[in-house]
Protein backbone atom coordinates (compact mmCIF):
# COMPACT_ATOMS: atom_id res chain seq x y z
CA UNK A 1 0.00 0.00 0.00
CA UNK A 2 1.53 3.47 -0.83
CA UNK A 3 2.26 5.52 2.40
CA UNK A 4 0.87 8.48 1.09
CA UNK A 5 -2.26 7.43 0.17
CA UNK A 6 -3.01 5.94 3.30
CA UNK A 7 -1.83 9.60 4.96
CA UNK A 8 -4.38 11.22 2.53
CA UNK A 9 -7.38 9.06 3.01
CA UNK A 10 -6.74 9.31 7.53
CA UNK A 11 -6.69 12.97 6.80
CA UNK A 12 -9.71 13.22 4.77
CA UNK A 13 -11.49 10.53 7.34
CA UNK A 14 -10.66 13.66 10.20
CA UNK A 15 -12.22 16.24 8.25
CA UNK A 16 -15.68 14.10 7.71
CA UNK A 17 -15.60 13.38 11.61
CA UNK A 18 -14.87 16.98 12.52
CA UNK A 19 -17.23 18.54 10.39
CA UNK A 20 -19.91 16.07 11.25
CA UNK A 21 -19.50 17.38 15.14
CA UNK A 22 -19.98 20.92 14.14
CA UNK A 23 -23.49 19.62 13.10
CA UNK A 24 -24.18 19.10 16.70
CA UNK A 25 -25.86 21.33 18.58
CA UNK A 26 -24.37 22.27 21.82
CA UNK A 27 -25.63 21.92 25.42
CA UNK A 28 -26.65 25.34 26.91
CA UNK A 29 -23.46 26.18 28.70
CA UNK A 30 -24.40 26.86 32.62
CA UNK A 31 -24.33 31.15 32.22
CA UNK A 32 -27.31 30.29 29.06
CA UNK A 33 -29.20 28.52 31.73
CA UNK A 34 -29.41 31.07 34.55
CA UNK A 35 -30.42 33.71 31.66
CA UNK A 36 -33.24 31.18 30.41
CA UNK A 37 -34.35 31.08 34.38
CA UNK A 38 -34.29 34.65 34.76
CA UNK A 39 -37.46 36.08 35.82
CA UNK A 40 -39.28 38.59 33.50
CA UNK A 41 -38.98 42.29 34.23
CA UNK A 42 -40.84 45.25 33.47
CA UNK A 43 -38.85 47.73 31.44
CA UNK A 44 -41.77 50.17 31.93
CA UNK A 45 -41.35 53.34 34.32
CA UNK A 46 -43.14 51.60 37.73
CA UNK A 47 -46.46 53.51 38.35
CA UNK A 48 -47.08 54.39 34.53
CA UNK A 49 -50.07 53.45 32.90
CA UNK A 50 -47.73 51.37 30.32
CA UNK A 51 -45.91 48.94 32.86
CA UNK A 52 -49.37 48.39 34.41
CA UNK A 53 -50.61 47.28 31.65
CA UNK A 54 -47.50 45.23 30.32
CA UNK A 55 -47.41 43.30 33.50
CA UNK A 56 -48.51 39.56 32.86
CA UNK A 57 -51.01 39.40 35.37
CA UNK A 58 -52.99 42.28 33.90
CA UNK A 59 -55.90 40.61 31.71
CA UNK A 60 -56.52 39.24 35.13
CA UNK A 61 -56.00 41.54 38.16
CA UNK A 62 -58.52 42.90 40.40
CA UNK A 63 -55.76 45.63 41.05
CA UNK A 64 -57.05 49.40 39.78
CA UNK A 65 -54.64 51.96 38.01
CA UNK A 66 -55.07 56.00 38.95
CA UNK A 67 -53.93 58.46 37.66
CA UNK A 68 -54.16 60.57 40.44
CA UNK A 69 -53.50 63.67 38.85
CA UNK A 70 -55.63 63.35 36.33
CA UNK A 71 -58.56 62.08 38.40
CA UNK A 72 -58.33 65.76 40.16
CA UNK A 73 -59.59 67.10 36.92
CA UNK A 74 -62.28 64.20 36.06
CA UNK A 75 -65.62 65.76 36.18
CA UNK A 76 -68.93 65.29 34.68
CA UNK A 77 -68.10 67.78 32.07
CA UNK A 78 -65.01 66.00 30.37
CA UNK A 79 -65.33 62.41 31.43
CA UNK A 80 -65.94 58.76 29.52
CA UNK A 81 -66.26 55.74 30.00
CA UNK A 82 -65.22 52.43 27.81
CA UNK A 83 -65.64 49.04 29.14
CA UNK A 84 -64.00 46.36 27.37
CA UNK A 85 -66.24 43.12 27.85
CA UNK A 86 -63.54 40.54 26.57
CA UNK A 87 -60.77 41.83 28.82
CA UNK A 88 -63.39 42.02 31.83
CA UNK A 89 -62.41 45.79 32.61
CA UNK A 90 -63.15 49.28 31.89
CA UNK A 91 -61.07 52.85 31.65
CA UNK A 92 -62.62 56.03 32.92
CA UNK A 93 -61.24 58.92 30.51
CA UNK A 94 -60.73 62.89 31.19
CA UNK A 95 -60.97 63.60 27.37
CA UNK A 96 -58.13 61.41 25.72
CA UNK A 97 -56.32 60.80 29.34
CA UNK A 98 -56.80 57.55 31.25
CA UNK A 99 -57.75 58.42 34.69
CA UNK A 100 -58.60 55.03 36.06
CA UNK A 101 -58.48 51.76 34.45
CA UNK A 102 -60.37 49.19 36.88
CA UNK A 103 -61.88 45.53 36.38
CA UNK A 104 -65.39 44.67 35.49
CA UNK A 105 -68.36 41.91 35.42
CA UNK A 106 -70.79 41.82 32.71
CA UNK A 107 -73.91 39.87 31.57
CA UNK A 108 -72.97 36.35 31.51
CA UNK A 109 -73.93 34.27 28.56
CA UNK A 110 -77.86 34.28 29.02
CA UNK A 111 -78.06 37.35 30.04
CA UNK A 112 -75.11 39.26 27.67
CA UNK A 113 -74.53 43.27 27.82
CA UNK A 114 -74.88 44.75 24.71
CA UNK A 115 -71.93 46.57 22.96
CA UNK A 116 -72.88 49.71 21.53
CA UNK A 117 -72.27 53.70 22.30
CA UNK A 118 -74.71 54.69 25.55
CA UNK A 119 -75.31 57.80 27.43
CA UNK A 120 -75.81 58.13 31.19
CA UNK A 121 -79.67 58.23 31.65
CA UNK A 122 -80.31 58.46 35.06
CA UNK A 123 -78.20 58.44 38.77
CA UNK A 124 -79.41 56.94 41.74
CA UNK A 125 -77.03 56.60 44.52
CA UNK A 126 -77.95 54.34 47.22
CA UNK A 127 -81.71 53.15 46.64
CA UNK A 128 -81.75 51.52 43.69
CA UNK A 129 -82.73 48.20 43.67
CA UNK A 130 -83.45 45.63 40.97
CA UNK A 131 -87.21 45.00 39.72
CA UNK A 132 -86.62 41.78 37.98
CA UNK A 133 -83.66 39.88 40.37
CA UNK A 134 -83.41 39.62 44.13
CA UNK A 135 -84.37 36.91 46.52
CA UNK A 136 -88.18 35.51 47.80
CA UNK A 137 -88.50 35.18 51.44
CA UNK A 138 -91.45 33.45 52.55
CA UNK A 139 -94.39 34.67 55.55
CA UNK A 140 -91.80 34.02 58.25
CA UNK A 141 -88.93 36.21 56.40
CA UNK A 142 -87.09 33.53 55.62
CA UNK A 143 -85.58 33.14 52.41
CA UNK A 144 -87.33 31.44 50.20
CA UNK A 145 -84.83 31.46 47.01
CA UNK A 146 -82.04 33.84 46.17
CA UNK A 147 -81.27 35.18 43.01
CA UNK A 148 -84.69 34.93 41.72
CA UNK A 149 -86.47 36.04 39.10
CA UNK A 150 -89.37 38.36 39.66
CA UNK A 151 -91.12 37.41 36.38
CA UNK A 152 -90.74 33.22 36.72
CA UNK A 153 -90.61 32.54 40.29
CA UNK A 154 -93.78 32.18 42.72
CA UNK A 155 -94.29 34.21 45.80
CA UNK A 156 -95.13 31.92 48.28
CA UNK A 157 -98.38 33.39 50.11
CA UNK A 158 -97.18 35.95 52.43
CA UNK A 159 -93.93 36.76 50.90
CA UNK A 160 -92.36 39.21 49.54
CA UNK A 161 -89.67 39.52 46.68
CA UNK A 162 -86.85 42.23 47.51
CA UNK A 163 -84.58 43.06 44.88
CA UNK A 164 -80.87 42.95 44.74
CA UNK A 165 -79.26 46.17 45.88
CA UNK A 166 -77.58 48.41 42.95
CA UNK A 167 -75.87 51.17 44.39
CA UNK A 168 -74.17 54.28 42.52
CA UNK A 169 -76.93 53.43 39.86
CA UNK A 170 -75.79 54.17 36.64
CA UNK A 171 -78.81 54.02 33.71
CA UNK A 172 -77.57 53.08 30.67
CA UNK A 173 -81.07 51.95 29.07
CA UNK A 174 -84.39 52.08 29.76
CA UNK A 175 -84.80 47.97 29.58
CA UNK A 176 -82.76 47.46 32.90
CA UNK A 177 -78.88 48.00 31.73
CA UNK A 178 -76.17 50.11 33.67
CA UNK A 179 -73.07 50.23 35.99
CA UNK A 180 -73.08 49.67 39.50
CA UNK A 181 -71.28 48.85 42.64
CA UNK A 182 -71.09 44.50 42.63
CA UNK A 183 -69.62 41.51 43.18
CA UNK A 184 -66.59 41.42 40.43
CA UNK A 185 -65.37 37.77 40.35
CA UNK A 186 -62.86 38.71 36.67
CA UNK A 187 -65.75 36.94 34.41
CA UNK A 188 -68.99 37.63 33.28
CA UNK A 189 -71.49 37.24 35.99
CA UNK A 190 -74.19 39.73 36.02
CA UNK A 191 -77.92 39.53 34.32
CA UNK A 192 -76.77 42.39 31.74
CA UNK A 193 -75.48 45.09 34.13
CA UNK A 194 -71.66 46.07 34.42
CA UNK A 195 -70.87 45.44 38.09
CA UNK A 196 -67.68 47.20 39.46
CA UNK A 197 -65.76 47.24 42.59
CA UNK A 198 -66.56 49.25 45.50
CA UNK A 199 -63.34 50.57 45.44
CA UNK A 200 -64.00 52.26 42.25
CA UNK A 201 -67.91 52.68 42.22
CA UNK A 202 -68.27 55.95 44.35
CA UNK A 203 -64.99 57.74 42.32
CA UNK A 204 -66.86 56.54 38.71
CA UNK A 205 -70.46 57.59 39.73
CA UNK A 206 -69.30 61.32 41.46
CA UNK A 207 -67.24 61.59 38.44
CA UNK A 208 -69.99 61.19 35.73
CA UNK A 209 -73.02 62.84 35.40
CA UNK A 210 -76.16 62.03 33.39
CA UNK A 211 -75.12 62.83 29.63
CA UNK A 212 -71.41 61.24 30.03
CA UNK A 213 -70.64 59.37 27.07
CA UNK A 214 -70.31 55.07 27.61
CA UNK A 215 -68.49 53.04 25.06
CA UNK A 216 -69.43 48.98 25.38
CA UNK A 217 -66.81 47.05 22.81
CA UNK A 218 -66.47 43.33 22.61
Amino acid sequence: MNPAKTLQSVALLAVVVVSSSCAIAPKPNPDQKEILKAKWVNPHPPGSYVHFTAEPSYPKTYNVYRDNSVLAQTNSSNARVKIDLGMQRAILYNGEQIAMDYPIASGKSKFPTPPGNYKIVEKILSEKRSNLYGTIYNASGKVHKSNADSKKDNIPAGGNFKGASMPYWMRLTWSGIGMHKGRVPRYPASHGCVRMPSSVASTVYSMTGVGTPVNIER
